[in-house]
C-alpha cells in the first residue's frame, strides 16, 4: 500500500495536533448558546447544524416543501441523487455471496467483500476477499483505537437467542449482509475512515489473520493519549451544546426503542392473523363441496382469503426485512455517537484537572506549559470531529428515515389496494346470489304443476247454515 491520503484531506498519521488542521471542519464560527437554562435540544441541534428537518409545524413537513407528489416520486429523486454522489466517489465496497463453513470445531458463514477504486492508495483497480463476522468486529475495534475522535459506524448484534433464530438461516444471513454492507458503505463514505490503514488492510488482505498477528502501526498521538485517559477526572458540566447533544440522543433512543417494541408486538400479532387466515380459508372450500348453490360463492370466498393472506404476509416481510433493521442500527448508532461524546467528556475533565493545578501553584509561570496545551488541543479535535460526525449522521438519518417511513407507507397502500381488489373467485352474478338467498329463506321450490286444491264455498267459511 502506498501513499497517504489525497491533497485536502490530512494523513491519520502520529503527526502534531497544532500542525493538523481538521478535515471535516467547516465554518470558523459558532453561534454563541447563551440563557439561564438550556435550550431545547432539538431547537439547539437545528441550529447548530442547520437541520431543518428537526423541527416541523404540527409535525409535518417543513412550509414550502409540501407538494403533491407521491412517495415513490420523492424515492426516484433520492435515488437520482445518490446516483449524483456515486460519480464523485473513488471507492467502491460490497457484501454478497455468503457461504457457510463447516469446520471440525465450529461453522461460520462467510462474506465476499468486493472493493473498487482509483485511490492511489490500492495497488489494484479491484480486490476480491471473504471476511467472517469476526473480522468485521476486529476492523470496527481497530478503527475505534485509531480514530477515537470519531463516530465508528454500529455492526449488527452478534448474538442471538437460540432456539428464537437460526443464525444459519437464509433470513438471518441476509439481514446480516445487509447490514454488513451498509456497515462498509459508511465507513467508505466517510472522508477520515475510508483512508484509515486497518480499513484498507480490511478490504486488501488476503490473510487478515496473518496481519492481525503480526500487528502493525502504533495508534495516532490522539488515539493513544485518549486510551490512557483514566476515570480519574471529574467533568464540571458539559458545554450547552454538547448537553443538548447528549439529551437529544437519550431522547432519541427512547422513542426508537418504543417504536422498535411496538413494531414487533405489530408484527407477532400479523403473524398470529396470519396462521389463522391459513386455517380459516380452507373451511369454505371443503364446506362448498357440501353444497349446491352455494358452491360457487363458497369457493369465492375461499379464494379472497387466500390473497387476503399472501398479501399479509408480504407486508409482515417487508417489516420484518426493512423496517426493523434500520431502527436497530439507529439505536446501536445513538449508543456509539454517546460513547464518543462521553470520551470528549473525560479530555475535557482532564484539560480542567491539569489548568486548575496550574492555577494553583505559587510560581509565576508567563507560559501555559506544554502538557496542556495539548490536552486542549485534544479537547478541541475532539469537538471539531464530533460535531463534523454528528452533522453528518444527522443528514443520513434524514435520508434513512425518509425512504423508510415512505417505503413503508407505499407497502401498506399496496397491501391494503390488494385487499380490497381481492377477487372473489368465480363470482356469481347478482341475480344468482339474490335467487340462493330467497331460495333458503323460502325453503324447498315448489312443483309447477302440481295445482293446489280449490277454496272452500264462502257458506262454509262464514258458517252459515242452509
Amino acid at each position: 500500500m502506498s501513499g497517504g491520503p489525497p491533497k485536502g484531506l490530512p494523513s491519520t498519521g502520529p503527526h502534531s495536533l497544532l500542525d493538523m488542521p481538521h478535515p471535516l471542519a467547516g465554518s470558523s464560527s459558532e453561534e454563541a448558546v447563551g440563557g439561564d437554562s438550556t435550550p431545547s435540544p432539538d431547537l439547539l441541534m437545528a441550529r447548530s447544524f442547520g437541520d431543518k428537518d428537526l423541527i416541523l409545524p404540527n409535525g409535518g413537513t417543513p412550509a414550502g416543501t409540501s407538494s403533491p407528489a407521491s412517495s415513490s416520486s420523492l424515492l426516484n429523486r433520492l435515488q437520482l441523487d445518490d446516483d449524483i454522489d456515486g460519480e464523485t466517489r473513488d471507492l467502491f465496497v460490497t457484501v454478497d455471496d455468503p457461504k457457510k463453513h463447516v469446520c471440525t470445531m465450529e461453522t461460520y458463514i462467510t462474506y465476499r467483500i468486493t472493493t473498487k477504486s482509483t485511490r492511489v492508495e490500492f495497488d489494484l483497480p479491484e480486490y476480491s476477499v471473504r471476511r467472517r463476522y469476526q473480522d468485521f468486529d476486529w476492523l470496527r475495534n481497530k478503527l475505534e483505537e485509531s480514530q477515537p475522535t470519531h463516530l465508528i459506524p454500529p455492526l449488527p448484534e452478534k448474538f442471538v437467542v437460540k432456539g428464537v433464530v437460526d443464525r444459519f438461516s437464509e433470513e438471518f444471513v441476509e439481514t446480516r449482509r445487509k447490514a454488513l454492507d451498509k456497515f462498509l458503505k459508511r465507513i467508505t463514505d466517510h472522508p477520515v475512515l475510508s483512508f484509515n490503514e486497518h480499513f484498507n488492510v480490511f478490504l486488501t488482505a488476503k490473510d487478515l489473520n496473518a496481519y492481525k498477528k503480526q500487528g502493525m502501526a502504533l495508534l495516532t498521538r490522539v488515539g493513544e493519549s485518549v486510551k490512557h485517559v483514566t476515570g480519574g477526572y471529574k467533568l464540571r458540566s458539559r458545554p450547552l451544546e454538547f448537553a443538548a447533544i447528549g439529551d437529544y440522543l437519550d431522547t432519541f433512543a427512547l422513542k426508537l426503542g418504543t417504536i422498535d417494541r411496538i413494531a414487533q408486538r405489530i408484527i407477532k400479532e400479523e403473524i398470529e392473523y396470519l396462521v389463522e387466515l391459513r386455517e380459516y380459508g380452507p373451511v369454505y372450500s371443503t364446506w362448498s363441496a357440501l353444497e349446491g348453490e352455494l358452491a360457487e360463492p363458497l369457493e369465492g370466498v375461499s379464494a379472497c382469503i387466500g390473497n387476503c393472506s399472501t398479501a399479509l404476509e408480504e407486508l409482515t416481510d417487508d417489516m420484518t426485512e426493512d423496517f426493523l433493521p434500520v431502527l436497530r442500527e439507529y439505536i446501536l448508532y445513538s449508543d456509539s455517537m454517546k460513547s464518543v461524546l462521553k470520551k470528549r467528556d473525560q479530555v475535557q475533565a482532564e484539560y480542567e484537572a491539569k489548568l486548575e493545578a496550574v492555577a494553583l501553584r505559587k510560581e509565576d509561570r508567563p507560559k501555559v506549559p506544554a502538557d496542556v496545551e495539548r490536552c486542549q488541543d485534544r479537547m478541541e479535535c475532539f469537538n471539531a470531529d464530533l460535531k463534523a460526525d454528528l452533522e453528518r449522521w444527522q443528514g443520513n438519518k434524514r435520508q434513512d428515515f425518509r425512504q423508510l417511513l415512505m417505503g413503508m407507507a407505499d407497502k401498506n397502500i399496496q397491501y391494503y389496494e390488494k385487499v380490497r381488489s381481492a377477487p372473489v373467485t368465480p363470482r356469481p352474478s347478482r341475480e344468482g346470489s339474490t335467487r340462493s338467498s330467497q331460495s333458503l329463506l323460502r325453503g324447498p321450490a315448489r312443483n309447477p304443476k302440481v295445482q293446489s286444491p280449490p277454496a272452500p264455498p264462502a257458506s262454509l267459511t262464514l258458517g252459515v247454515s242452509s
